[in-house]
């Protein structure tokens, strides 16, 4: 009579070990479909790829846009694919291409990919992937890194660039010729209050600054000596922060390292430094 848990404990455990199995198998971000060799060259030149750049291509396919980058642009790269003939393929064209020793292609899943060494990842991905990604790219990449999308926008992002193309390769893959590259740029976190010194001329005590953030798009307002002045022309690029105070004439110009702000503010035709710390 003992051997009928028996059973039913081992049935249990087997029906768990294939539950965890499926779950870390690779998810399947969709068909492989290689960018036309012009919109490579597109993406490539507008995220300003260069020899000081680690490109990661996220669902690399036949790996022509890690290699391009070599190629043409000088950088290095990584190629994630989950189809593993693709891999092999990308990885013998970089070794007869003579970049081997700057490229690498692997099987793997994407999102199970370590993006902290990039400072470009490219991508042509379906709609929903590259949304599910969203979270990972803000949390892995530093500030400064762009993201290159090929025809799909990240909902709720504010692209630092859009191109938009023609390119008769594009029928045959979606029907259309209209092409569309999107390049965004990993914002700093700037959300919170800051506290300021700035010149006296715009404020005998500290100014206190209080920013609201949803990915690179920043609102806020300022304190100085007891007036609330709201900010206009609000701009984040990586750790490049610029403002001005609506209705005075200072522009502040800086640049986001962690818990500090440092940079130059212009007001009644004078250039002074400023500096803002967090408040924690």
């Amino acid at each position: 009579m003992r051997a009928l848990p028996i059973l039913a404990a081992l049935l249990a455990t087997a029906l768990l070990s294939a539950a965890l199995a499926q779950d870390k198998a690779p998810i399947d971000a969709g068909p492989y479909v290689p960018s036309p060799d012009s919109a490579v060259s597109a993406m490539l030149r507008e995220a300003q790829v260069g020899p000081d750049d680690f490109v990661i291509d996220l669902g690399s396919g036949d790996g022509r846009i890690v290699r391009t980058a070599a190629l043409v642009f000088g950088a290095r790269g990584l190629g994630v694919e989950i189809q593993g003939d693709l891999v092999a393929l990308s990885n013998e064209l970089a070794k007869k291409e003579g970049i081997a020793g700057r490229v690498k292609f692997v099987t793997q899943d994407l999102f199970e990919t370590d993006l902290s060494q990039a400072t470009v990842v490219t991508m042509y991905l379906l709609p929903h992937t590259v949304n599910q990604l969203q979270g990972k790219l803000l949390a892995e990449l530093r500030p400064g890194a762009r993201v290159v999308s090929h025809d799909y926008s990240l909902a709720g992002w504010r692209p630092h660039k859009t191109l938009v193309m023609d390119l008769e390769e594009k029928v045959a893959i979606s029907g259309i010729t209209r092409t569309s590259i999107f390049v965004y740029v990993i914002p700093a976190r700037v959300a919170g209050a800051w506290t300021a010194s700035v010149p006296p001329s715009l404020s005998r005590q500290a100014m206190r600054l209080e920013l609201s953030q949803q990915v690179a798009s920043v609102a806020g307002q300022a304190r100085l000596d007891g007036a609330v002045v709201p900010l206009a022309e609000v701009q984040l690029v990586g750790e490049d922060l610029s403002f001005s105070l609506a209705g005075r004439d200072a522009v502040f110009r800086g640049r986001v390292r962690g818990a500090t702000i440092e940079g130059t503010v212009e007001t009644g035709g004078v250039r002074a430094a400023w500096r803002a710390t967090h408040a924690k």
